[in-house]
């Protein structure tokens, strides 16, 4: 089990436990430093701090995930210990959040078109506080018995290249990076196996001012952690790790903190993160600490 979790989700964007239930949760499993990641918004990260002062020893990340745009295929950017207050981070955040729900219309209508038809009302619901996004249209497929699983709602029906994906507005890799860094922040590349040519992307990225990439990630096999790690090195990329934890019950979930991380690995990536300036909150004391 590992002591830092640096890509969890919450209500506020496609995760399934509020920020306080994701904090509570994560602690409950001996996680101390753990980033609150969710698609396009910091919303829910003065709620989430509220819950870690809580919980002694427990150090909560301000983070995003934004999704990139690259030609044929798809790159989804970390931005850990950015500013939640930054002025043109949450400008573009809201930009994209909006286009999330032209987005989730769209994918309706492209159901129905397909003979697997849900309620847009139903959706929103399923979505609640958080803008629409894949994982509620895959909620409601199940709910209305055409799949019968998340997995197979994605690959049938919501995956990149299936009858009801729909395009979205996004940024290129090189421009979030460089928000990310405009608000404090360090970019990482998330999953980098979802990505067509991952190594010649992270290249690529690494001379645009990438900080470091997702080595540890959920059930990534010994031998692609390796390979990551290795890559990771020879770019001079920071190997992080993250459970892209939603609670949405899908096959390859895992829990917070439930990823390969070497707890060496929390520590060091705190003094990287001083070391290029960032803004790195203070724990919740320990009990008896003065």
């Amino acid at each position: 089990m590992a002591i830092g979790d640096f890509h969890t989700h919450s209500t506020l964007s496609d995760g399934r436990l509020t920020p306080t239930e994701l904090v509570d949760l994560a602690a409950s499993r001996g996680v101390r430093t753990m980033a609150l990641s969710d698609h396009d918004t910091l919303a829910g990260y003065e709620e989430a701090r509220a819950a870690a002062r809580r919980h002694p020893g427990f150090l909560l990340v301000p983070a995003v995930e934004i999704s990139c745009d690259l030609p044929g295929t798809e790159l989804h950017m970390l931005g850990l210990f950015v500013d939640p207050a930054h002025e043109r981070l949450r400008s573009e955040l809201a930009r994209f959040r909006d286009g999330r729900e032209e987005r989730g219309q769209a994918m309706v209508e492209a159901l129905a078109s397909q003979g697997v038809p849900v309620e847009w009302g139903r959706v929103k619901e399923l979505a609640g506080e958080a803008a629409v996004g894949r994982p509620h249209m895959a909620l409601a497929l199940i709910e209305a018995g055409h799949v019968a699983t998340f997995n197979e709602a994605f690959d049938r029906f919501l995956g990149r290249g299936m009858p009801a994906y729909v395009e979205r507005e996004t940024i290129g890799p090189a421009e979030a990076i460089a928000m990310i860094r405009d608000a404090g922040g360090l970019a990482v590349f998330a999953h980098p196996s979802f990505t067509t040519d991952f190594e010649g992307v992270a290249r690529m990225l690494a001379a645009q001012g990438l900080f470091g990439m997702e080595v540890y990630y959920k059930a990534y096999e010994p031998e692609l952690v390796e390979s990551l790690r290795a890559l990771a090195e020879r770019l001079g990329l920071f190997a992080l790790g993250g459970s892209d934890y939603h609670g949405a019950g899908a096959a390859d979930e895992r829990l917070p903190g439930d990823i390969p991380l070497p707890d060496a690995v929390v520590p060091a990536f705190i003094e990287a993160a001083r070391a290029a300036g960032c803004l790195v909150p203070d724990r919740t004391p320990e009990v008896g600490a003065p």
